[in-house]
């Protein structure tokens, strides 16, 4: 219990200490004029209060990851907690932060436009097409999913749910961010937290020991996937996933104050955070081992194990409102992934988006292609997900390191989390199936090599002492 405890003292100690350092670096200007004021159009570009801002950022961010990665990653043992703590400080909260300010910086632009800022038109262009693909596939996944699991709670049939699921998300879509997102999302975020500590304090005063085993010196899974990279791809949303930079952009269009970017997306990172370690504690914790585990998650999907674990700690209601409170979370990633597709759409053809015209001329196709993806057994892209996920934050740590760089501030809180998530990603596509299958140890020394060149490549082009770019107001 006291390791539990040890592990979210770090993580508000992150978000207090190490977020406050990110702060001073990036330099957040309060007399700056933000998005939300100089571009206010009452649908996109709104004016927020901040705890409204937390709430929906955490909602957005949020999606089935921070409960189905942590329960996954906790079969690799307690090292997950680890990674939870020291990914979401130094890798995960800095890069949402950095994705949020610059977005604010760029007059609130989704994040392959903020990219190819710092890292060419190249760049740009392919994050497009790569945003584009990633959140029509979150999209249509979010709306399988939770119809899924309403479908075990209420017997509704699953078609049903999932019209109702699209239905939702259009209105979300394209409506003004504060009639339905604004509204509920602080509710909604409200059930969450409440449920999810419910939880934990449940298998406190339960007959389960609080992680009965912190042993660190296994190394693989239990169908012996190895932790590095396996974990480090797995468990991503509560360390670091690049998903979270796609709707960063839709907060930075409704702060009022640059200095409310570190509680907002520093500090809804460390929220999840904390989330993902509750789910982590709470299958090494409800499960007598990690076989056990992985028989349930064999037997279903991770959904399984959250119906178990929420029903046994809490009751029948207590039980279904956790399972409520799960399916939020996908839900409320599902409408914000197809909203801020319209939005990069917009950008990349320049529509204004102020006529509920221009945003059906994007919405509608958007969900006609969504609707038609639902359709499909589309299972085979959806196993390059993790490694698209990690490979889009990877992208983002660069670019922020860039930013950084070019204006003489200390680079290596981005380009050191960057180098190592580029050698996670490396490793992988060189060692997985649906990669380049190579011998897990080759995979691990090209991995390796890839990531020092990525380094050695960005000093050369950016680290040698160049004159130091000013910022415009």
């Amino acid at each position: 219990m006291l390791f539990f405890f040890a592990c979210v003292g770090l993580l508000i100690a992150g978000y207090v200490i190490y977020g406050a350092f990110i702060d001073r670096i990036f330099e957040p200007d309060p007399h700056r004029t933000t998005p939300a004021i100089a571009m206010q159009d009452g649908i996109d570009y709104m004016p927020m209060p901040r705890w409204k801002l937390i709430f929906i950022q955490v909602l957005d961010i949020a999606g089935i990851g921070p409960i189905f990665g942590p329960i996954l990653g906790a079969l690799y043992g307690p090292i997950a907690l680890l990674w939870v703590v020291i990914g979401c400080i130094f890798a995960g909260a800095v890069h949402d932060y950095m994705s949020g300010m610059l977005s604010v910086r760029n007059r609130g632009a989704s994040i392959p436009e903020v990219v190819g800022e710092y890292l060419g038109m190249s760049a740009r262009q392919v994050l497009r097409v790569f945003s584009f693909v990633l959140l029509m596939l979150v999209g249509v996944v979010f709306v399988l999913s939770p119809a899924t699991l309403l479908n075990d709670l209420t017997g509704i049939n699953t078609s049903v749910l999932v019209a109702c699921i699209f239905g939702y998300y259009f209105l979300a879509t394209i409506l003004p961010i504060d009639k339905i997102i604004g509204r509920i999302y602080p509710f909604l975020g409200a059930l969450l937290l409440v449920m999810t500590v419910s939880l934990v304090v449940a298998l406190m005063f339960s007959s389960h020991q609080v992680l009965p085993n912190l042993d660190f010196t296994f190394n693989t899974s239990p169908t012996n996937q190895p932790i590095w990279p396996l974990l480090f791809i797995t468990l991503s949303c509560g360390a670091i996933s690049g998903f979270h930079s796609t709707q960063s952009p839709l907060m930075a269009r409704c702060m009022t104050n640059e200095r409310q970017g570190r509680s907002v997306f520093y500090g809804a990172m460390v929220i999840e955070g904390i989330i993902a370690l509750i789910w982590v504690t709470l299958g090494l914790s409800f499960y007598e081992s990690a076989e056990a585990m992985q028989a349930v998650v064999s037997s279903g999907t991770p959904a399984a194990v959250v119906s178990e674990i929420s029903r046994s700690l809490l009751g029948p209601i207590g039980g279904t409102m956790a399972i409520l409170a799960v399916i939020v979370l996908p839900i409320t990633s599902g409408d914000t992934a197809f909203r801020s597709t319209r939005l990069i759409v917009a950008e990349v053809f320049n529509i204004r988006q102020g006529a509920v015209s221009k945003r059906l001329m994007i919405a509608l196709p958007l969900f006609v292609l969504g609707f038609i993806i639902s359709t499909q057994d589309f299972s085979t892209i959806w196993r390059y997900f993790g490694f698209a996920n990690q490979s889009l934050a990877t992208m983002v740590l660069w670019a922020g390191a860039a930013y950084l760089a070019q204006r003489s501030k200390l680079h290596w809180v981005a380009s050191i989390p960057a180098t190592f998530m580029t050698a996670v990603c490396c490793t992988f596509i060189m060692y997985a199936k649906i990669g380049f299958s190579l011998d897990y140890t080759l995979a691990v020394i090209m991995g390796c090599i890839l990531a020092v060149l990525a380094l050695v490549a960005f000093l050369f082009k950016y680290g040698r002492g160049e004159k130091a770019v000013t910022e415009t107001p």
